[in-house]
């Protein structure tokens, strides 16, 4: 049993178990409870925390947990029904009206309910994350001198020299600005390039992160489609004619969610149509270091091979570490450069100094080339078990692509399995899966899901969760 799932379970039973205390009475002690239960301390710690915060037990250093007393009656509920009438006046002027909206980011955010096997899950396991070598970055960076002082607004540039030489070519340091995740990283770039209102050229199917981030800036966005060499240039072509666009965002290298990785005739072809049309390439390279054992060398991004200033470039350290490690570079040259900063000084600051130098401590350890080989070795041998179960289980959903890289797989249903019919079945089977029309900006051209080989534990929940599939399929069939 994982250790979220050890916290969920022991903060459940010792919910049922308050009533047998008085409002103010102590509860046991953190060793009694490790004792009883079998747990961690650092479980039970997680566990009362959880109560905590749920405003059912008060803590007080060295004395112990508590009880905690009774709320006193609630005051009324305000009237809030004036704010239907502001927000829907909100943007009336506006061409595009904004669509605030998290709906494509939640699909992979949310943990399933308990029982349930993640196979929707946006990010790796924590059995997959390097928690030891992060916590001991963590430390040592607290402990740097000026660690939490003000950080340069740029970002450290020890930082940005890292993330530089990463991109390669001839970028340096200096065209880098630190972010605070691939997600605000995105959303600057957006808000710098496009104005409301405009077009923005969007690989399809693509990351509904993206797609919501462009909607809520009061972007159009406007599909390109995806093949098995990634986006196609005859089409990228056809829709900047079309749309008159200056953006657009693409994911070069195992692309979210088909895996896909531009192929070599079609890297320099997307950047000479962009240059021509007067058009920012912004390239989300989002799992660079999550390519697996068996990948061959990997291409350098768009913008090594960019001396014009046409590719926007965001990289992120936060899917080969922790949903909570959220560092992120932003790359550009020329006087983008100075709007993208403008922009991020405004919305942020700044991300926040001892983050940054958890960062440089945690990718200058010996524990950082490691972690990457072991997690590239693992993401493989998933990959494969999660192949071979489909295979052998589910010959009726269609592979399209087997990627070398990332963390998923996309998959085509057969013609009369819907998407919603599916996904709910599998929740009553007891597997997540994430539906395909949210990647989607416009029509899909099929039925499709995802399914994610990193969330969950290892290669036996991996088949568990396609054995659930099956049954899953075999109820709507």
């Amino acid at each position: 049993m994982n250790e979220r799932s050890s916290v969920r379970e022991l903060a459940e039973q010792l919910r049922r178990e308050l009533n047998r205390y008085s409002p103010g009475e102590k509860l046991p002690s953190s060793r009694a409870l490790v004792e009883r239960f079998r747990v961690s301390p650092v479980t039970v710690s997680r566990a009362l925390a959880q109560l905590a915060a749920e405003g059912l037990v008060v803590t007080r250093p060295g004395a112990g947990a508590f009880r905690a007393r009774p709320h006193t009656t609630p005051a009324p509920a305000g009237d809030t029904s004036w704010q239907e009438v502001a927000l829907s006046a909100d943007g009336t002027g506006d061409v595009v009206p904004r669509t605030v909206d998290a709906s494509g980011v939640m699909i992979s955010l949310p943990a399933p309910p308990p029982g349930v096997l993640e196979l929707s899950g946006g990010y790796p396991h924590p059995g997959l994350q390097p928690e030891q070598a992060m916590a001991a970055a963590l430390a040592r960076a607290g402990r740097r001198p000026g660690a939490w002082g003000r950080p340069p607004l740029e970002g450290l540039p020890e930082l940005r020299e890292w993330f530089a030489r990463g991109i390669g070519g001839a970028v340096t340091a200096a065209e880098v600005l630190i972010a605070a995740g691939g997600q605000s990283a995105l959303a600057t770039a957006l808000r710098a390039l496009a104005p409301a209102g405009a077009p923005v050229l969007v690989e399809s199917p693509t990351y509904p992160g993206m797609l919501d981030l462009a909607r809520a800036a009061g972007l159009r966005p406007v599909p390109v489609p995806v093949d098995r060499d990634g986006v196609r240039p005859d089409l990228l072509a056809d829709a900047f004619r079309a749309t008159g666009a200056r953006v657009f965002v693409c994911q070069p290298l195992f692309q979210n969610p088909t895996g896909a990785v531009l192929a070599p005739d079609r890297r320099a072809e997307v950047l000479r149509i962009a240059r021509a049309s007067g058009a920012f390439v912004i390239e989300d390279d989002y799992v660079r270091r999550l390519a697996h054992a068996d990948a061959p060398p990997l291409p350098r991004p768009l913008a090594a091979d960019d001396p014009d200033g046409v590719v926007v470039h965001v990289g992120s350290l936060t899917k080969a570490t922790s949903p909570s490690f959220r560092v992120a570079a932003l790359a550009a040259r020329g006087p983008v450069l100075e709007r993208l900063r403008a922009i991020q000084i405004v919305d942020s600051f700044f991300v926040p100094r001892p983050l940054q130098e958890a960062a440089l401590e945690l990718v200058g350890s010996p524990a950082w080339p490691r972690h990457l080989r072991s997690l590239s070795a693992e993401l493989a041998a998933r990959r494969e078990a999660m192949t071979g179960a489909l295979a052998l289980r589910l010959p009726e959903l269609t592979v399209s692509h087997i990627p070398l890289g990332g963390f998923h797989l996309w998959l085509r249903l057969p013609e009369g399995v819907t998407e919603p019919a599916l996904t709910a079945a599998a929740l009553r089977a007891g597997v997540s899966v994430t539906p395909g029309r949210a990647y989607f900006s416009a029509e899909p051209p099929a039925a499709h899901i995802r399914l994610s080989f990193a969330a969950v534990a290892g290669t036996g929940e991996i088949a568990e969760g396609v054995r659930r599939l099956r049954a899953a399929y075999d109820e709507v069939g």
